[in-house]
């Protein structure tokens, strides 16, 4: 797999990526399904801007959340281009929601900044790609794990609001589920 062709699927460039593909594995070896920086950045943005009525200024949300300033700016731009963010420059100016913080989830923000939420390629809705290893993918027991894991994902992220992940509190203090 090139950089141009990652690149131009929208995944996020990872260190991670990289040392794979320096290492010589596969494109589905290197595909991971951990939360990139960039989808976690996203996420803190986001749950900022859901504390606050008004505009936030870039700076404000990277030095409150340590959010490199340079990368949150791109993310910022790739979530108000998705529909999610509003912006005003000048005075007063700043981010804003684009919609009530009930009616965004987890699992679009995530889609938007990283792709796919699929563990392997052929698992994807979105950016489905054959394994080339794989001679009959229907009978394949890791691709049909791994649309479970999916799915799994998918129904937990879409669930959750980002109104309802910035009052979320630590792990001790939810009662178990």
């Amino acid at each position: 797999m090139n950089l141009d062709y990652e690149i131009s699927r929208k995944r996020a460039f990872s260190p991670r990526n990289a040392l794979m593909r320096l290492a010589g594995a596969t494109a589905e070896a290197a595909w991971g399904c951990m939360l990139s920086n960039k989808g976690k950045y996203g996420l803190k943005a986001m749950m900022h801007l859901a504390k606050f009525e008004g505009p936030c200024l870039a700076a404000e949300i990277a030095a409150q959340n340590q959010i490199p300033r340079k990368f949150l700016d791109a993310i910022l731009l790739e979530l108000r281009n998705a529909g999610l963010l509003t912006s005003k420059k000048g005075k007063g100016g700043g981010y804003h929601l684009a919609r009530p913080a009930d009616r965004i989830t987890a699992g679009q923000i995530i889609r938007i900044l990283d792709g796919s939420l699929a563990p392997i390629a052929c698992a994807s809705r979105t950016a489905y790609r054959k394994c080339a290893d794989c001679p009959d993918e229907d009978a394949c027991a890791i691709r049909d794990l791994m649309l479970d894991v999916r799915d799994a994902m998918a129904l937990i992220l879409d669930r959750t609001t980002i109104a309802a992940l910035s009052t979320r509190g630590s792990r001790e203090e939810l009662e178990l589920r």
